[in-house]
């Protein structure tokens, strides 16, 4: 049994040598990579390209448009000019008749139909966008709570360390009675059973660190080892209660989406305007009664203005109207509910400051206590389940502080990604 203790100290020592040279990672940097490396982010690289083919396309509709065309038909009948008794006579069309042309257009002026829909490319793209940093939202809190779990399982491993230095302080002392004749080896025997359990509770929390570094190295997209050290950031609650949301932002792309919808609207009742030419080779061409192939050309100004917009114009804008007003509604929702969570969480880190130092407090009493069972377990004058009593109570009493804290740290990193306040 004795030899069993000395390898698990042992053991403790090569670990805290280890540590010196221990991979580092600090919370910052788990955020960093999780958010560079997760698909969403991909594909927002993806609709931002997707968006910009979509607007090179849309600037192209104010380029010349060109058509080539080709035709060649036979019709029964054809007019002819028969004027009796003339000097002349006007050859009748073939019946077969002939025409190759190609038609250029260019719009000058479409009621501001085009320029919407660059914008509506762009917002729509821009709430995909959004849509991805809602998820990157979410990413971030699972990284954070990981990053705090290995924290809280770093502060009771270390905790387990200071119980079992306790215990194995009583054992030698236990040991020194006994020699002495004046302790019995029950007590012994209690103090390494005790120092056994304490040493199933650090492979407990071991296993759980473990698992945790998984999850933060799947989160990351980064090979993190068991001895990877966290290190404990830095984080104080946000001075501004300014909310920063991306579903503020989210909303508002959103709100404007269905402007401009409104404006497509208003954009669709305005005539059109343009400019064609048209030119070709046929039979006939221009000239009715010149039955040859012969070149031909028109241009012109094209007016076009199409009324029946009008029948839905008057719904479609209604329909605009009240997106825009369910957008105003999910804004003044949203703002509502986080402010509720704002006044939570400063609720939680106050109440958290109070049990950290009722905690600490708690524990230089505990310690006193411990000291003095300490040097009447050398004397003999309590037991050696005396002692673990008082061993324990000093454990729980630094487990209540260690969770306190790390309950503190959650709450403001909770309170900072509420206001949107991460830097």
């Amino acid at each position: 049994m004795r030899s069993s203790l000395q390898w698990i100290m042992f053991a403790g020592l090569i670990f805290q040598a280890a540590g010196a040279c221990a991979q580092t990672f600090s919370l910052s940097m788990a955020e960093s990579r999780g958010r560079e490396r997760y698909p969403l982010t991909r594909q927002k690289l993806l609709t931002d390209e997707s968006a910009q083919l979509s607007l090179r396309n849309l600037n192209r509709n104010f380029l010349p448009q060109a058509t080539f065309n080709a035709q060649g038909s036979y019709q029964s009948d054809v007019t002819e000019i028969k004027i009796p008794n003339a000097p002349f006579m006007v050859e009748p069309l073939s019946k077969d008749q002939y025409k190759v042309n190609v038609d250029i257009s260019q719009t000058i002026y479409d009621g501001g139909v085009n320029k919407n829909q660059k914008q509506l490319v762009s917002l729509k793209a821009a709430a995909e966008m959004g849509q991805a940093d809602l998820e990157l939202i979410r990413l971030k809190e699972k990284i954070d709570l990981t990053y705090c779990n290995i924290l809280f399982a770093d502060a009771m491993i270390g905790q387990m360390d200071v119980v079992m230095s306790d215990l194995t302080l009583g054992i030698s002392k236990v040991e020194a009675k006994i020699k002495e004749g004046t302790a019995f080896r029950s007590s012994l025997n209690m103090l390494k059973a005790e120092a056994l359990k304490t040493e199933q509770k650090a492979i407990e929390w071991k296993s759980t660190r473990s698992a945790m570094v998984q999850v933060l190295s799947i989160l990351t997209d980064t090979v993190l080892t068991d001895d990877v050290k966290p290190e404990l950031p830095a984080v104080v609650p946000s001075s501004s209660m300014d909310i920063t949301r991306p579903e503020l932002d989210l909303i508002n792309v959103q709100r404007n989406i269905s402007q401009k919808q409104f404006d497509m609207v208003n954009a669709k009742l305005k005539p059109r305007a343009g400019i064609f030419l048209q030119g070709g080779y046929g039979r006939p061409a221009l000239n009715m009664l010149l039955n040859s192939f012969d070149w031909y050309g028109v241009g012109g100004i094209r007016l076009s203005w199409n009324f029946s917009n009008l029948y839905t114009a008057s719904n479609e804008k209604q329909l605009a109207q009240i997106d825009k007003k369910n957008a105003d509604i999910r804004e003044e929702v949203f703002r509502l509910n986080t402010r509720t969570q704002i006044a939570q969480q400063q609720k939680e880190i106050e109440k958290m400051l109070a049990l950290i130092r009722s905690d600490e407090a708690i524990i230089e009493l505990r310690e006193s206590v411990k000291n003095a069972a300490s040097a009447q377990l050398e004397a003999g004058v309590i037991t050696a389940a005396d002692y673990i009593r008082e061993v324990n109570a000093l454990d729980l009493a630094r487990q209540s502080l260690r969770s306190h804290e790390i309950q503190k740290l959650q709450a403001t990193i909770q309170l900072n990604n509420i206001t949107g306040q991460t830097k």
